[in-house]
């Protein structure tokens, strides 16, 4: 991660030794420099429960990992000099499943097998870097069963909405006709909605897939109503043998709120996104070495945006972006977008889970 490690040299390796303690799901890899996802520099992720903690369902048959996501046929260099200039990268031109889209002319081969009668995971990650999909199988329902690191309440779905860099993991039973199915993934809140196929072959069937495709939901309101199904499970454990709902959130002394207001602008030409008015670039020091070698004064300053934005944010600050806070304590964030174009936010090294 830039600001944190030093890039990795081309025709070098670097071996990453780390602990997962305090988290469970499914997640992804991705290069974090220039771009370089889009050239497909990424893979899935499964963290499974420790054997002593109980998971809320049995074990699947087999664990599938599901990686959409939107495609360009211009390169990851080319798009990273047109975001440069200050424009837009635009739509993009496909949708892929696992690097593929099925031709449906009868010679496409299965990216899964299912046993009838027989229950398996989906992990479903939006690897993509713009477009949000949504996601469903020909006939089959998904039962949500973890999404963000965290065990939820299990309501089934006939698709899911998937937001770049999201990823959720669903049981899907072998419950009919042995033959073919699409697995689908469409573009959503697009002029133009792009469509991708893949096939999960019932063992033992030759019978081809329905050219019939289900159909996407539409509008925005639709994928709004489906996040506020979303709940945690509160009796489940995930990497920790207590319940998630062992922690009573809502008696917990929150010291401190920081509203995170994302903003768009041009600086020297190039195309800037900003949270609270300062769009972080990169430093020439990793932010660790700094501060381990107790030079960080000359790299960064710290808090360079404040907890409370004012409302109109007139300019964008390009400098680092670094904010303190104190350790053990709990901390709410407020995420607002007022820009026309969806965002997705990650933070490093935690699991969090959306309330409202």
């Amino acid at each position: 991660m830039p600001g944190t490690n030093c890039p990795i040299p081309p025709g070098t390796n670097y071996t990453y030794h780390f602990q997962v303690k305090d988290q469970i799901g499914s997640y992804f890899y991705y290069p974090s420099t220039a771009m370089h996802r889009v050239a497909g520099g990424f893979g899935g992720l499964r963290i499974n429960s420790r054997l002593l903690i109980p998971v809320p369902y049995a074990d699947p048959e087999d664990d599938y990992t599901v990686l959409i996501g939107d495609w360009y046929t211009k390169s990851h260099t080319s798009l990273r000099k047109v975001l440069d200039s200050g424009r837009s990268i635009g739509r993009p031109q496909g949708v892929l499943i696992n690097g593929k889209s099925a031709k449906g002319d009868g010679k496409d081969e299965p990216l899964f097998t299912m046993k009838p009668g027989k229950t398996y995971k989906y992990r479903i990650c939006n690897v993509g870097i713009k477009t949000s999909l949504n996601f469903r199988i020909q006939n089959h329902f998904m039962k949500l069963v973890e999404m963000e690191g965290s065990h939820v309440v299990q309501n089934t779905y006939e698709s899911l909405d998937v937001h770049a860099g999201q990823c959720f993991s669903v049981l899907v039973t072998a419950d009919q006709e042995p033959r073919d199915y699409y697995m689908v993934a469409s573009t959503r809140f697009t002029k133009t909605v792009l469509t991708s196929k893949g096939i999960i072959r019932y063992e033992g069937s030759n019978k081809p897939a329905s050219q019939e495709l289900p159909e996407a939901p539409v509008g925005w309101a639709w994928s709004l109503n489906q996040f506020r199904s979303f709940r945690w499970n509160l009796t489940a454990s995930a990497a920790r043998p207590n319940p998630q709902g062992s922690y009573h959130y809502g008696d917990i002394n929150i010291t401190r709120t920081i509203k995170l207001v994302n903003t768009v602008d041009r600086s020297n030409g190039k195309l800037r996104y900003a949270l609270n008015g300062v769009s972080h670039t990169d430093m020439a020091t990793p932010l660790k070495l700094a501060e381990y070698y107790g030079i960080s004064d000359k790299v960064f300053k710290y808090d360079s945006i404040v907890d409370n934005p004012p409302p109109k944010i007139e300019q964008v600050v390009v400098q680092p972006n670094v904010n303190n806070i104190t350790f053990r304590t709990f901390v709410e964030i407020v995420f607002e977008n007022h820009e026309k174009s969806i965002q997705s936010y990650h933070l490093d090294g935690h699991s969090f889970f959306a309330v409202g």
